[in-house]
């Protein structure tokens, strides 16, 4: 006997489409959204139970939504069975790790959750275009989607931390690495593309004392003709200059503690409703902000943010003086790493000035990863020269000079022992883990609760869940 929830048509549609979010890419993610949506059906939903390890139930819903999403991706390898019993196995060995979590009082804080769903929340936005067309998906506001996602993260990271926790004194020594790269076959050794080892030195003007009394007199005006009775929202859109605000009079949306600047979001939460901040000064710029509503721990604000410009002077100061670096350096007489500890404003400067690579967190780069005005320069250059000084965006927004130089290149090339290493030693160590969770698997289903429906059954495990399901 199959085992059933009932859920009403609108928790049903908010958790499918909660849940398709998590996993959906790119390139997929609005089809797959619609492809759940047209699938809601009114009135109520039932929802087969199909597997339970331990007091973990898998919905029905968690196989099809994420079959779904294979195949929108073209991801489906195989009959459509094949796939379906593929991702039953995926989601039997993630409730049996979270049932683990369970019986181990495995814990997360709300502070740890609270942060994992922001940087989630800010990678969904950048996917989909604007947090007003998330909202407008989901027919409701951020706080709302945010309450549905909590549960979801919250057991993900359990799950993650218990996977940890079982891996965590596996180690892989030299000699297994080199045993792991010679058993592999020769058309199995991947193929590594080339990479780039970038370095950079940065000089950011500086913004004069002059044009920052200047932004703040504008603000000053704008606020005196606000609390004279003109409409802030008119003028944030004449004369704000965040691009994503501004043309919504200035209306930022609402966000919770933590989400914004510091010194604009303590500024805010001070505000009652209609009230008018003095000027506030964050990293973006300077800000007049105005409290449209605040609902418990949320805001929703707008403002007009003024920035100030580096003068003709400054920007023409920061270029001749990387232009003498990069004579020194061409000559010989001052070393690359002398030049980022005396002179760089890069923020990476501890890490002697390489570009890190926030995929990878190292400092290799996939051609493809790179910024295309990056790669134009350095792909000209032979390892150990440097590039002449170049303008660039800076991470705030604002104009800046760099010198590029290229420590490293390599060529497409199958992967080995001397080049590799680092690579081959985090393959062959994932490897390694993942023979551990296999062999805990086994220990774990002869002591754990298995229940699986008849026809799912008839899938070909990689571990003997059937053996150890419940009639």
């Amino acid at each position: 006997m199959i085992l059933k929830f009932i859920y009403t048509n609108k928790m049903h549609k908010g958790m499918k489409r909660i849940s398709g979010l998590l996993f959906a890419g790119l390139s997929t993610l609005v089809m797959v959204f619609v492809s759940l949506s047209s699938q809601a059906q009114t009135g109520t939903v039932i929802d087969e139970v199909v597997a339970v390890v331990g007091s973990k139930p898998v919905l029905l819903s968690d196989i099809e939504n994420q079959y779904l999403q294979y195949r929108a991706q073209g991801g489906i390898r195989g009959s459509a069975k094949e796939m379906k019993c593929h991702i039953m196995e995926s989601a039997l060995f993630s409730k049996l790790l979270l049932n683990q979590a369970e019986l181990d009082s495995v814990e997360v804080t709300d502070k740890q959750v609270d942060s994992e769903l922001d940087r989630r929340i800010r990678y969904y936005i950048q996917q989909i275009g604007s947090k007003e067309k998330l909202e407008e998906y989901f027919k409701k506001p951020l706080h709302e989607i945010k309450e549905e996602l909590r549960t979801v993260i919250s057991d993900q990271m359990k799950v993650e931390m218990t996977q940890q926790k079982i891996t965590k004194d596996i180690k892989i020594t030299p000699s297994e690495v080199r045993n792991f790269f010679n058993e592999l076959p020769q058309d199995s050794i991947p193929l590594v593309n080339t990479e780039y080892v970038i370095g950079q030195i940065i000089r950011k003007p500086k913004v004069g004392l002059a044009e920052e009394i200047e932004v703040k007199e504008k603000l000053r005006t704008l606020r005196k003709r606000i609390m004279n009775g003109e409409s802030f929202s008119t003028l944030a859109v004449l004369y704000s200059e965040d691009p994503g605000s501004a043309a919504k009079g200035g209306e930022v949306g609402l966000f919770g503690r933590g989400e914004l600047y510091p010194e604009y979001e303590a500024a805010a939460f001070k505000l009652k409703p209609g009230e008018i901040s003095d000027i506030v000064k964050s990293k973006a710029g300077y800000h007049i902000i105005q409290l449209i509503e605040r609902r418990g721990d949320f805001i929703n604000t707008r403002h007009i943010l003024l920035m100030p410009k580096v003068s003709p002077f400054e920007l023409a100061k920061a270029s001749k003086e990387l232009d003498s670096v990069y004579a020194l350096l061409q000559k010989g007489s001052l070393t690359f790493d002398e030049a980022v500890q005396k002179i760089s404003d890069d923020p990476n400067k501890i890490n002697g000035g390489l570009m890190i690579n926030p995929q990878s967190q190292n400092n290799r780069w996939d051609p493809d990863q790179l910024d295309p005005k990056v790669l134009y320069a350095v792909d000209k250059l032979e390892p150990g020269q440097f590039s002449k000084p170049m303008v660039f965006k800076s991470d705030d927004d604002k104009d800046a000079y760099r010198i590029l130089f290229l420590k490293d290149r390599t060529k497409p090339h199958r992967a080995n022992i001397k080049d590799d290493y680092d690579r081959l030693q985090n393959w062959a160590l994932d490897k390694k883990k993942g023979e551990a969770l296999k062999a805990w698997v086994g220990r774990k289903l002869a002591e754990t609760y298995i229940r699986i429906s008849p026809e799912y059954k008839e899938c070909n495990y990689q571990q003997e869940w059937v053996k150890f399901s419940q009639n």
